[in-house]
């Protein structure tokens, strides 16, 4: 009962994170659907001035980035609903979210953020957001069980 809190926080950062994505998706898939690739490409490397991004690009670019898109809205989707179960303390639902969630931003972490292609907010800081949520979660999870 006493890592009831971080379980909490950790459901709430999820529950931030989960939406952060699913607006992101959403987004993303919107200048795909419009025909507007380079609107789509601008919003993910936003640290790049848009000028640069600006051409024509092919229609395999703009399925690619669509995909992108999709990806983002159904892992923020499955993040935003397990957050309710950390909430609950549902083991299942911890290791789903860090499962998706922390996966999600490894590999943003390591093309993106690395890469120089993103402003801290909201990238950077959602990868924050998620590392903290795991390490709560795993934290009040692992230590919850020694104490029972």
């Amino acid at each position: 009962m006493k890592y009831s809190i971080l379980f909490k926080v950790s459901a709430i950062l999820w529950i931030v994170w989960g939406l952060v994505h699913i607006l992101a998706g959403v987004m993303t898939m919107k200048g795909i659907l419009t025909g507007d690739i380079t609107a789509s490409v601008s919003g993910i490397a936003d640290a790049i001035d848009p000028s640069e991004l600006q051409m024509d690009y092919p229609e395999a670019s703009g399925a690619i980035i669509g995909q992108h898109g999709f990806n983002l809205l159904w892992i923020g989707i499955v993040t935003f609903l397990s957050a309710f179960f950390v909430w609950k303390e549902n083991r299942n639902a911890i290791f789903l979210a860090a499962l998706t969630g922390g996966l999600a931003d490894l590999g943003y972490f390591l093309f993106m953020d690395l890469g120089g292609f993103v402003k801290f907010v909201p990238g950077t800081l959602m990868t924050i957001v998620s590392a903290s949520a795991i390490v709560l979660s795993f934290y009040a999870y692992y230590s919850n069980r020694k104490t029972e």
